[in-house]
């Protein structure tokens, strides 16, 4: 197959390409980073999500390129679990108001430093994992306190491609995005 073409990725400074060169796990956020932050609910009470396919895409060219992906939300929900199967994330964490302690669970079950660690997110209770991990992420439509917070801001809202350029970022850092996208095309 010939070259890919990735001059679409967003330019970023050289500290967060060096902080992007670490990482090893990408976390997120659900509501307004997966989801534009919409909650709806049908007249039975079930809980309906848009999720964006671009974001879905990001992940598996994640997956293929051999990081781990995760999620820490604050809700319980099905509909985030048949999404986070669906994807394949490795890492689930649902109903934790307070999302560091989960953070500190996950890095002491994987042995990971907290530079090995993305975390997206869009509002206040995200904020203390961003400022643990090695690459804070902010989706474009977050709230000002959580941008303020953040070491990059994406371009996309969140449900909106923020985590596919997240994922795109990342990858190109490593040098693994031309080879990640080949092998999507070969499956």
């Amino acid at each position: 197959m010939e070259k890919v073409d990735i001059d679409w990725i967003p330019e970023v400074s050289a500290e967060i390409r060096n902080k992007a060169k670490k990482i090893k796990v990408i976390l997120m956020d659900v509501d307004g980073v997966l989801t534009r932050g919409d909650i709806v609910y049908d007249s039975n009470g079930l809980e309906i999500k848009h999720f964006n396919a671009h974001d879905g895409q990001g992940i598996k060219l994640a997956r293929v390129a051999g990081m781990k992906v995760g999620i820490i939300s604050s809700r319980e929900s099905g509909t985030i679990r048949v999404r986070a199967k669906e994807l394949g994330f490795h890492y689930l964490y649902l109903g934790k108001d307070k999302k560091l302690p989960a953070f500190e669970n996950l890095k002491s079950e994987t042995g990971l430093h907290s530079e090995n660690f993305c975390f997206i997110g869009d509002d206040l209770p995200d904020i203390p994992v961003m400022k643990e991990v090695g690459l804070g992420i902010a989706v474009g439509n977050a709230t000002e306190l959580t941008q303020q917070n953040a070491d990059y801001i994406t371009r996309k809202g969140g449900g909106e491609g923020a985590v596919r350029e997240v994922v795109e970022i990342i990858l190109d850092a490593q040098n693994l995005l031309e080879d990640a996208i080949q092998n999507i095309w070969k499956t």
